[in-house]
């Protein structure tokens, strides 16, 4: 088993990883919290059918579990999902003495954290991600749901207590979660360093051949790369925004998709190439975008934009993002790999970069 330490302001816990992880749960709830009531299990419905009754039932040995099974995805992440999970917990009596375990993908735990942020004005929880995507969104203490007009715009900071990753969820990923998640280790390669992700490039080329060591050693550098900017900046006032390197553009594709109609990952994947050509025309960056473009082309990345999602659908969208002015939007970009800042772009070369999207 490997583990990374996460430290913030508020608090400091363990990101745990290895195969067979239950043992390390159920020792972990009984350290932690021996007067725990209940363990409140919030987890997609379709990873429950296939890994949850056995976590459920393992569990059940040792604490009185319930369980809300909540739709695939960022359709999860909705007004209504989280009014009938609080309903959920009440009428089953989970009180301020129960634990919540998000178990799922990076939308499920965006869900579970929010609900436990707000239960009775708060309860713990941990997290057990089944996604690669998930070591991103697991971290950091982020958790929100959507708004029409908007991804994640309704949440808070609220850091779990633990995080727990059995590869052997893994497993039964399909290509298009697979290729998600490691969108966001290749971002965090970005904001990291030239060997980490020339790393990426020698070492991965096909989603459908993973090596566990590999893996890994993936999701320990991609932790490692967020943690070490949240603790300096837990609450992103200046910093943690750079964690959002191809988001701006990416939730703006992602939402005018239509939630849940294209991976958040393969978004945020035509999101960094948009900021890789800004970067280019902003700052002294080297980079060779075409090769990189390939690159991902060829591990399975759609990086199509339908006409009808016009630039202008998008711009608003971008308008609506978190790091916008004014609604000015406001970007993450590279002077050089590792080395991210915040500018302002003009609408005018916004338009220039979606055309040159447009043309992939």
């Amino acid at each position: 088993m490997k583990q990374v330490t996460i430290q913030t302001a508020s608090k400091t816990y363990e990101v745990k990883i290895g195969v067979g992880m239950t043992d390390n749960i159920v020792s972990f709830i009984k350290e932690s919290y021996p007067r725990v009531s209940k363990v409140w299990i919030i987890a997609d419905g379709d990873v429950y059918k296939l890994h949850g009754e056995k976590l459920t039932v393992d569990l059940s040995q040792s604490f009185e579990v319930i369980t809300f099974k909540a739709p695939k995805g960022e359709r999860a992440k909705s007004f209504t999902v989280y009014e009938e999970a609080i309903t959920h917990g009440l009428q089953n009596h989970v009180d301020r003495q129960s634990l919540v375990i998000a178990f799922g993908g990076g939308a499920i735990g965006d869900l579970a954290g929010f609900i436990a942020s707000t239960y009775m004005r708060g309860i713990p929880f941990i997290s057990v991600p089944t996604t690669i995507l998930a070591h991103d969104s697991a971290v950091g203490g982020k958790v929100a749901i959507n708004h029409p007009l908007g991804k994640n715009m309704v949440g808070q900071f609220y850091q779990p207590d633990g995080v727990f990753f059995d590869l052997d969820y893994f497993v039964t990923l399909p290509k298009t979660e697979v290729l998600s998640g490691f969108a966001e280790v290749i971002k965090h390669a970005f904001l990291s360093n030239r060997g980490f992700l020339n790393e990426l490039r020698d070492s991965f080329h096909s989603p459908e051949k993973l090596d566990k060591t590999f893996l890994t050693d993936c999701l320990i550098k991609g932790i490692q790369v967020k943690g070490n900017i949240v603790s300096k900046d837990e609450r992103e006032s200046n910093i943690r925004a750079f964690l959002n390197f191809g988001h701006t553009y990416g939730h703006a594709i992602e939402s005018a998709s239509g939630y849940g109609n294209r991976t958040h990952g393969e978004s945020v994947m035509i999101g960094m190439i948009f900021a890789l050509y800004l970067s280019e025309a902003y700052s002294p960056f080297s980079f060779d975008l075409q090769e990189f473009t390939e690159w991902v082309t060829s591990l399975g990345y759609n990086l199509k934009v339908p006409s009808h999602l016009t630039f202008e659908m998008l711009y608003e969208g971008m308008q609506h993002d978190k790091k916008s002015q004014n609604g000015n939007p406001v970007f993450v970009l590279l002077k050089e790999i590792g080395d991210p800042y915040l500018v302002n772009v003009s609408i005018e070369d916004l338009r220039r970069a979606d055309e040159y999207i447009r043309q992939l």
